[in-house]
């Protein structure tokens, strides 16, 4: 998929683990796994904003277009 959710490069700079993070945004450790490993297939502006509220961040810090090499 040619959207990349780099969560895990932002979780890192602000040194807050998954746990902490799934409570912040108030989604389950779960979900937040499948955003962290881009197996989401769509996700919420409002999780999406809580992301970027519990991180201090903007939605281009957690997300990245990587064009797809086959098409």
């Amino acid at each position: 998929m040619p959207i990349v959710i780099n969560l895990d490069v932002m979780m890192a700079k602000r040194k807050i683990s998954a746990g902490e993070l799934a409570e912040r945004v108030g989604i389950t450790p779960a979900n937040l796994s499948i955003l962290k490993n881009n197996k989401a297939k769509a996700v919420r502006f409002s999780t999406l904003e809580a992301l970027c509220k519990a991180l201090d961040c903007q939605p281009a810090d957690l997300l990245e277009y990587v064009p797809d090499e086959n098409q």
